[in-house]
């Protein structure tokens, strides 16, 4: 089941509309400041100077000098991905769903396996670090140790902002890794669906040509180009959301429901009913993600300024 975080009708079709917090996404609810755009931006299509721009300011934030291409979020990597073959497919599950849906879709056989050494044999290896939904991470070390074992390696670090030590892109480059990061997610902007992969120069050009001419609208390449530049602004906001994990989970805990694990920027809980959790919240027009094979996990990212914390702090007294 392709299920997702940010289904914001759902919660409204069944509780009504009005002053929603959407804490279902492991979207960063404190956006980076959205700068003046140029109209032009909005008039032409973007250029050659706007991505290599874009490109240059990921690699220089990232410190590393592998082949880089963008495309329409990590998504839009993960949609491409299946095509440069097939074969069998090993992912590392419980974990996001669009993997194995989107290499199912074009003939994969697809293997879900939840030990990172049955990995080994496979067409294609892939491995989300940090984990959604649960958290679980794994040394940069322990991953290139797969690629004698493997045809490709996808390391989807969508989350990785927020944990940089875990990175596997001081080994981008070499031939068989795939390292997919997301802009949207920790500097809070999704809907300008921007995506990184970093790989040998053959499947980024691969995966380029694939993606076609304008993959990514030129203010998206603007706002992006501008954020990965702000060093200031994105250790702030790190060290933010580390605290505001512990006073998520410090609300749980009193609230008698199991720390599973996470991220900074999401949390998953382990309830007694997570759908009469779930309900208890969207009640108080808070929306928060469940999963179709769990009955008691449920999944919040922190809230965003003081009148969240507040709205949420007194849901989960209620």
């Amino acid at each position: 089941m392709r299920d997702h975080g940010g289904n914001m009708d759902l919660g409204i079709d069944h509780y009504g509309a009005g002053d929603w917090i959407d804490l279902s996404t492991g979207i960063n609810r404190l956006a980076y400041p959205m700068p003046v755009i140029d109209p032009i931006l909005w008039q032409r299509l973007p250029t050659a100077s706007d991505m290599s721009g874009l490109l240059a300011a990921a690699s220089a934030h990232y410190n590393c000098t592998a082949p880089v291409m963008a495309c329409a979020g990590a998504q839009g990597a993960i949609q491409m991905i299946p095509h440069l073959g097939r074969g069998l497919a090993r992912i590392l599950t419980p974990t996001y769903n669009e993997h194995a849906a989107a290499l199912r879709d074009v003939g994969w056989k697809v293997e879900e396996v939840s030990d990172i050494r049955a990995l080994s044999g496979a067409d294609l290896a892939i491995v989300v670090n940090p984990n959604n939904p649960d958290g679980r991470s794994y040394a940069a070390d322990d991953l290139i140790a797969l690629l004698p074992d493997v045809g490709r390696l996808v390391v989807d670090e969508s989350f990785g902002d927020i944990a940089p030590h875990l990175s596997t892109l001081p080994y981008a480059g070499r031939k068989g890794l795939i390292v997919l990061r997301s802009f949207g997610k920790f500097w809070g902007l999704a809907g300008l669906r921007l995506g990184l992969v970093f790989g040998d120069v053959d499947t980024t050009d691969t995966l380029r040509a694939m993606a076609g001419p304008w993959p990514v609208a030129g203010p998206a390449l603007h706002i992006a180009t501008l954020a990965y530049h702000d060093r200031q602004w994105a250790d702030a906001t790190r060290a933010r959301l580390s605290q505001d994990a512990v006073r998520m989970d410090d609300l749980a805990r009193n609230k008698g429901w199991g720390v599973v694990g996470g991220t900074d920027l999401f949390r998953l809980y382990d309830t007694p009913n997570a759908t009469a959790a779930q309900d208890h919240l969207a009640r108080h027009h808070i929306w928060s993600r469940i999963f179709p094979y769990s009955a008691r996990w449920i999944r919040l990212g922190p809230a965003g300024g003081a009148g969240e914390w507040a709205r949420l702090r007194a849901a989960m007294q209620a």
